[in-house]
C-alpha cells in the first residue's frame, strides 16, 4: 500500500486504496455523485447526515467529495485513546450544525490500519482536512467542542474569505413537505420556529447559517424576512400607513410602512415608497431608507423581476 504523506502539497494519489465496491449496496458519496464513502457515521453513538465511517474501499470517494467541499477526516482509535473517539463524535456532531459546510470523515485506525498507514499518520487524535483532493492537518488535540465548533467556524469563514463556499448533500433523503415538495435540512430548524411563531429562534437559526456561509443567499432572505416580521409583529397597520402618510419624510414611519406592504403583497409598493424617501433625504436618513430598501431586495430575492426593477429605481434615485 502507496504511503502517502499529509503534508504533501499536491492532489492524494491514493489509488492503492481501491478496492472492489462490497456486495451490499452502501449511500451514495455526499457531492460526490454514485460513489459509495461508507455509512452513516457513528463513532460512539453520533450520527450526522454529513459524516461517514471511512474504510479504505470508500476513501478514494471520500477525496474526490472534497472536490465539492471540505472533508474533515478525524483519526482516533476507540482502544488506544478513547477520549478521541469522542472527539470524532463531536466533529460529526458539528458537521450536522454546519450543515453541509464540511463532511466529516471518520477513521477508525484499529479497524483501518490501512488509512493511517497510507496517510502516515503520526500520532492520534488526528483531524486533517482535504480540499480539492489536497490534504492538510487541522487539529492534533481532543478539544471541548465548544472551542471545536469555534474552531471549525474560524476555518469555515476563512475558507469563504477564499471563495471556498460549496456545500455537500446531506446523506439522507430529503424531508418532504405536506404537498410532497423537498425541504432542504439545512433551513429545518429556522422555519419549524416560524411555524411556531418563535420569530427571535428563526433570526438566530437563519444568522447563524449566514455566518457560516454568508454566500447562502437563502438563508440571507430568510433572515431578512424574519427581521420583517419581528419589527412589524406589534404593529397596527392602518395606524403605522396613515402615521407614513401624514410624515412623508419620517424614516421610521416610512420604513415600518414599507414592511407592512411588504408582508401585505404590496411588493412593488413598499419598494417605491423607500426610493421615494431616498430621493427625498440626505445623509444619515438617506442611508438609513437605502440600507433598508437593500435588506428588503433580499427579502424578496434577488432575482425577483421587482427586485430588478427596484433596483433600478434605487439607483435612479442615488444619481
Amino acid at each position: 500500500m502507496t504511503q502517502v504523506p499529509f503534508s504533501r502539497p499536491g492532489a492524494i494519489d491514493l489509488s492503492a486504496l481501491k478496492r472492489p465496491a462490497p456486495a451490499a449496496p452502501s449511500a451514495p458519496a455526499a457531492g460526490a455523485g454514485g460513489g459509495g464513502v461508507g455509512g452513516p457515521a457513528a463513532a460512539g453513538g453520533a450520527a450526522s447526515a454529513y459524516a461517514v465511517d471511512i474504510t479504505e474501499a470508500a476513501f478514494q470517494a471520500v477525496v474526490e467529495a472534497s472536490m465539492t467541499a471540505p472533508v474533515l477526516l478525524v483519526f482516533y482509535s476507540p482502544s488506544r485513546m478513547p477520549e478521541s473517539a469522542q472527539l470524532a463524535d463531536d466533529v460529526a456532531t458539528l458537521s450536522a450544525e454546519f450543515e453541509g459546510r464540511f463532511l466529516a470523515g471518520l477513521v477508525d485506525i484499529d479497524a483501518e490500519p490501512g488509512i493511517a498507514q497510507a496517510m502516515q499518520i503520526p500520532s492520534i487524535p488526528l483531524v486533517v482536512a482535504i480540499i480539492d483532493g489536497r490534504p492538510a492537518p487541522l487539529l492534533q488535540d481532543v478539544l471541548p467542542i465548544a472551542e471545536l465548533r469555534t474552531a471549525l467556524t474560524q476555518v469555515m469563514q476563512q475558507l469563504t474569505v477564499q471563495g471556498i463556499t460549496g456545500r455537500h448533500q446531506p446523506r439522507h433523503a430529503e424531508a418532504a413537505d405536506e404537498e410532497g415538495e423537498a425541504v432542504d435540512p439545512r433551513y429545518a430548524a429556522a422555519d419549524a420556529a416560524l411555524a411556531e411563531g418563535d420569530v427571535e429562534t428563526a433570526i438566530a437559526e437563519y444568522q447563524r447559517l449566514v455566518d457560516a456561509n454568508p454566500a447562502d443567499h437563502e438563508a440571507a432572505a430568510g433572515l431578512a424576512m424574519a427581521r420583517v416580521l419581528l419589527r412589524t409583529r406589534d404593529a397596527d397597520p392602518a395606524a403605522a400607513r396613515a402615521a407614513a402618510d401624514a410624515a412623508p419624510d419620517d424614516v421610521d414611519a416610512q420604513i415600518l410602512a414599507a414592511d407592512l406592504d411588504l408582508l401585505d403583497g404590496r411588493v412593488d409598493e413598499a419598494f417605491g415608497r423607500l426610493v421615494e424617501l431616498v430621493r427625498r433625504t440626505a445623509d444619515a436618513d438617506r442611508t438609513r431608507a437605502r440600507e433598508h430598501l437593500v435588506s428588503l431586495f433580499a427579502a424578496v430575492g434577488n432575482d425577483d423581476p421587482r427586485v430588478l426593477r427596484g433596483r433600478q429605481s434605487l439607483a435612479s434615485a442615488l444619481f
